[in-house]
């Protein structure tokens, strides 16, 4: 029978305990390792012992089995039966473990202070448990986007002329020569191919980086006695994680500790209705829920892939890279161009065959073309190819790859830099239309102030509080449990002597540190000597907080209230007085707190009550059988006035907006006074405005409008105080149908609404809610409203940078169309061969595309009004422009044509090389008079864009290059420095004609309003 030895880990630690943060092939080198060491550890045992015996052993065992894994911290836990509980929402099964005391007992977790949470514990936990991390799909790889170009239409048609082409061009001239034009269209389709590609692939990167970005949220956990924020990936099983209404649940677990938690599960059933989340009847919380109500602790049970979110999120697949409206729009320009062009080939097709076959061409030696029978076959094929090989010349750059490109390169660019700016783009769409828009609607804590909030003045009755220790002794008390019981906040200090630290809202910090630090609370006695028996958790519409609680001592059971001033002192009937004895609150007293809210209201200060209640012997069954909270004969306890300091440059910020042509409205939770003094501050409101009482409204008042009241009164409003989530929605579509174009900013689960309905929805990266972020279009990653500001620049830099290519890529569009078919028509030749043509298209497109996309915004683009919704993209600036720069582009290109020989005494190839050169170098400055629609200095800010000068640095050598260098591929000729000299010359004349013509006023009708691009 054989012997099985166990040998204890905690015999030989100092072997086997593999520290938790050795790789997985390190531990495994070192179990090795311990197993060799342990095993001629007992042989040579063995071996002593059998030497000491003189008699054998009846029996030799045949093997040793050795338990060398390394001690297991929770061994007493079934980590695959403990998910399956909570996945299926268990409680027979969850009893037999303990309920959630004996899990947390199993992972070793205190429910008040957390995990442990130093580096062994978390690295220990990761590799028992697993992270809370999904494995992504695979990103689409770049020949996918190789593929996905060969599917366009333009392309194809592309391939289609290059094989026509080649084979033209080695019919008439033979292997050695002919493969140029088409060779070289084919070299042209693989290099734009490249780009796009190219250009995709870094952008589907570019969004994979931001996806992980966005999805890395903040969640709070307790480790070790102390409140921390960290990232959700960093959660572990274990762990104390806090819920807050907006919040997202983290991972998998089970509700410890809170009140009235409420869940949205519809992400995972699809059921609408909220699920209540309690110790009793539903303790169990699932991964990636929402938090619709109340606040509470949970237990977290399982990570990542042990969820059934993590499940579900490793199938899908979220392609971020959708189509923006104006990609759509300048999709549908380009298509327009394309038939246009392919019109002119056909066109130019039709008159150089009729053209032939009635004998109005000629040879090179003068000679009349066709003869009718006396022409051979061989002729008439070779003429044939060469008048189908002029258009499919036109057909080649029919369309403009570059205008798609332009936007893929601008929206890229300044997504980019707007993250530099603390702005994260989660639609694309967000950059065109936040252009476009004409009013932003924005809340007041955090966004126009700091969010660092503290108490700076104390009423008790109708006195204000300079000394806490004048404050009677049950009053004090009263105040003590109104902030300690009555709250979401928490108190943390490591030692006696340290820094005392305060968690949860900006507004439980600054009440609990000012009860702490100046009224000498005690939170943690107070909790102990009092039971809580229901918590009615603040949100935005109520706007007030309670606590029902029975105070253990005697049993007695108290209510405490606090929240925003006037709505808690209208529940009062009481109130006490400097001395703490209770007065009557009757008419005349309680226009006096009136008055007291609003002088501290109108020193920009936050109003908070408190107030109190014991509940009578009679009423404490009934008012602890329903559970409610009772809401008047209160009696109030004080008032305390918190200030939020506005942000440094806030003003400039706003008057940036408003001097753009954009409103900014500000929608808040507080009351009238406090709002009109705070939009004052920052500039919203001039002192004078509110004369008639229109500027300034309650959400109340807007809300009992009539509809048609609400439509004429809805331009005037710049502030609204004391308002719903409804009431901001409500003026979010209002503004909408007026034909304005509305931002709006949120932070809160119930602003999730107006931020869907909103043209550009702007949620806050610090304050905002899971439920928030989700909702909008940007996230603004420092809550300022200065960097909302500065998206409205983004923005109209994104429009501005597109409306200059397309200026560009339209002159130079106009002007080669019209030449090759003018000379067409009258020549029966095109200046321009196809190789040419390619050449100027990719430059232009391409590399035209990069520099003018790269534009970085100017104080310029916030002196104009914004551009409506429905303004035409080709604006009539950019006809009267391009149109004056294509004119003289085949007016000088024309004359060269069919005068150029005679004027410059130069030979018909060295007048073919000089247009070509010519024609490109007008493209390059023009590039120049590209960079301003309106303004004549082009030159302004040149030196800021190094990307725009080295391009046309690189333009110019690569055209020296395909002219001196590449002549028989590029059919040129060299030319001396005169020559050159000669085509520099008359490119630069497009500077001064540029500079003249944007003299000429235009008219605001729309130039081509019947044609819709």
């Amino acid at each position: 029978m054989s012997n099985i030895l166990h040998v204890s880990v905690s015999c030989i630690e100092s072997i086997l305990d593999a520290p938790a943060t050795l790789s997985k092939p390190n531990k495994r080198w070192h179990l090795a390792f311990a197993t060799i060491y342990c095993s001629r550890a007992l042989h040579s045992l063995l071996n002593k012992k059998n030497k000491k015996t003189s008699k054998l052993p009846l029996s030799i065992p045949s093997f040793v089995v050795l338990n060398v894994e390394p001690h297991l911290a929770f061994s007493n836990v079934e980590h695959t039966i403990l998910t399956e509980v909570v996945k299926k929402k268990n409680l027979e099964q969850l009893r037999e473990f303990g309920g959630v005391a004996g899990v947390a007992d199993a992972l070793k977790t205190d429910a008040k202070n957390g995990i442990h949470g130093d580096v062994e514990d978390i690295a220990r936990r990761q590799e028992v448990f697993g992270s809370n991390t999904y494995p992504r799909p695979p990103g689409k790889s770049f020949f996918y986007f190789v593929l996905e170009a060969f599917k366009d239409l333009t392309i194809l048609i592309t391939l289609a002329s290059a094989t026509l082409s080649l084979g033209f061009g080695i019919k008439e001239h033979g292997l050695k020569e002919g493969w140029y034009d088409g060779g070289s269209i084919f070299v042209a389709v693989f290099l734009v191919i490249s780009v796009s590609a190219v250009s995709n692939f870094r952008q589907s990167r570019h969004f994979e980086k931001l996806s992980k970005v966005s999805n890395n949220n903040k969640v709070e956990v307790v480790r070790d006695g102390h409140r921390h924020q960290i990232s959700i990936f960093e959660v572990v099983v274990g762990d104390v994680v806090y819920l807050k209404i907006g919040a997202q649940v983290a991972a998998a677990g089970l509700f410890l500790d809170g009140h009235s938690l409420q869940v949205d599960e519809s992400s995972m059933t699809g059921e609408s209705d909220h699920v209540e989340v309690n110790c009793h009847h539903n303790p169990f919380l699932f991964s990636a829920t929402k938090v619709a109500d109340g606040y509470g602790q949970m237990l977290v049970t399982s990570v990542g892939m042990d969820t059934t979110w993590g499940k579900m999120t490793s199938i899908i697949c979220h392609d971020l890279n959708e189509e923006t409206p104006l990609q759509s729009r300048l999709n549908k320009l380009t298509s327009s161009i394309g038939k246009v062009r392919l019109a002119v080939a056909f066109l130019v097709l039709v008159v150089s065959v009729v053209r032939y076959f009635t004998g109005n061409t000629e040879d090179e030696n003068g000679n009349q073309e066709f003869n009718g029978g006396k022409t051979k076959a061989n002729d008439i094929v070779n003429a044939m190819v060469r008048i189908i090989a002029a258009a499919v010349t036109i057909v080649v750059v029919a369309i403009p790859e570059g205008l798609p490109l332009a936007v893929t390169l601008t929206l890229a660019y300044s997504m980019k830099r707007m993250m530099a700016d603390q702005a994260m783009v989660r639609k694309l769409s967000a950059c065109e239309t936040m252009g476009s828009a004409t009013t932003i609607c924005t809340d007041k804590t955090g966004t126009l102030t700091l969010n660092q909030m503290k108490v700076t003045k104390y009423w008790l009755g109708k006195e204000p509080v300079e000394d806490s220790s004048s404050i009677d002794t049950p009053v004090l008390k009263l105040i003590q449990q109104g902030v300690a019981l009555n709250t979401t906040g928490s108190i943390y200090r490591a030692t006696s002597g340290s820094e005392i630290e305060f968690s949860g809202s900006p507004t439980e910090k600054a009440i609990l540190s000012w009860a702490v630090l100046e009224l000498d609370m005690d939170m943690e006695a107070i909790k102990q000597n009092y039971s809580i028996l229901h918590v009615e958790a603040f949100n935005s519409e109520k706007k007030r907080s309670g606590v029902l609680m029975r105070k253990k001592v005697d049993n007695k059971i108290h209510v405490h209230w606090k929240g925003a001033a006037e709505m808690i002192l209208a529940m009062c009937s009481s109130y006490y007085d400097a001395s703490g004895s209770i007065k009557s609150l009757d008419d005349g007293e309680r226009m006096t707190f009136e008055q007291i809210i609003q002088g501290m209201a109108a020193s920009s200060l936050r109003c908070i009550a408190f107030a109190h209640k014991q509940i009578p012997e009679e009423e404490q069954e009934i008012r602890e059988g329903r559970q409610k909270l009772k809401e008047d004969s209160l009696t109030l306890i004080g008032l305390v006035g918190i200030k939020d300091p506005c942000r440094r440059g806030l003003r400039k910020a706003v008057e940036d907006c408003q001097y753009a042509g954009v409103n900014v409205r500000m929608i808040t939770g507080d009351n009238v006074f406090t709002a009109r003094a705070i939009a004052t501050e920052c500039g919203i409101l001039r002192p004078d405005q509110d004369m008639n009482g229109e500027a300034v409204v309650e959400g109340e008042v807007f809300r009992n409008y009539t509809p048609e009241e609400r439509m004429e009164k809805v331009d005037k409003i710049r502030v609204m105080a004391r308002s719903s989530p409804f009431d901001k929605l409500l003026m979010v579509q209002c503004l909408k149908q007026k034909g304005h174009v509305v931002a709006v900013t949120g932070d809160g689960t119930n602003d999730a609404p107006a931020l869907n309905e909103a043209d550009i929805g702007l949620s806050m990266g610090i304050q905002g809610t899971e439920v928030a972020k989700e909702s909008s279009d940007i996230i603004i990653l420092d809550d300022n409203f200065a960097s909302v500001a500065m998206v409205l620049k983004w923005g109209r830099c994104v429009y501005n940078n597109i409306q200059k290519f397309i200026q560009f890529q339209l002159t130079v569009n106009v002007a080669t169309l019209a030449i090759n078919f003018v000379a067409a028509v009258l020549a029966s030749e095109v200046p321009l061969t196809a190789v040419q043509l390619l050449w100027v298209n990719l430059i232009m497109d391409t590399l035209g595309a990069l520099a003018l996309a790269t534009e970085q915004p100017t104080k310029e683009l916030m002196e104009k009004p914004p551009v409506g919704r429905t303004e035409p993209l080709i604006s009539n600036i950019m006809w009267r422009n391009l149109l004056a720069q294509a004119l003289y582009q085949i007016a000088i290109l024309l004359t060269l044509q069919f005068k150029g020989e005679s004027i410059l005494g130069v030979s018909e190839k060295v007048k073919d090389t000089l247009i070509f050169n010519t024609f490109v170098l007008c493209q390059v400055f023009n590039e120049f008079n590209a960079r301003k629609l309106e303004k004549k200095n082009v030159f302004k800010g040149l030196h800021k864009n190094k990307m725009l000068l080295g391009i046309i640095g690189i333009t110019i050598i690569l055209q020296v290059v395909m002219v001196e260098f590449l002549k028989k591929f590029a059919n040129t000729e060299r030319l001396n420095w005169g020559q050159w000299g000669v085509c520099f010359g008359i490119a630069a004349v497009s500077w001064p004609i540029g500079w003249v013509v944007k003299s000429i006023p235009v008219s605001e009708t729309p130039f081509l309003s019947y044609l819709k691009w």
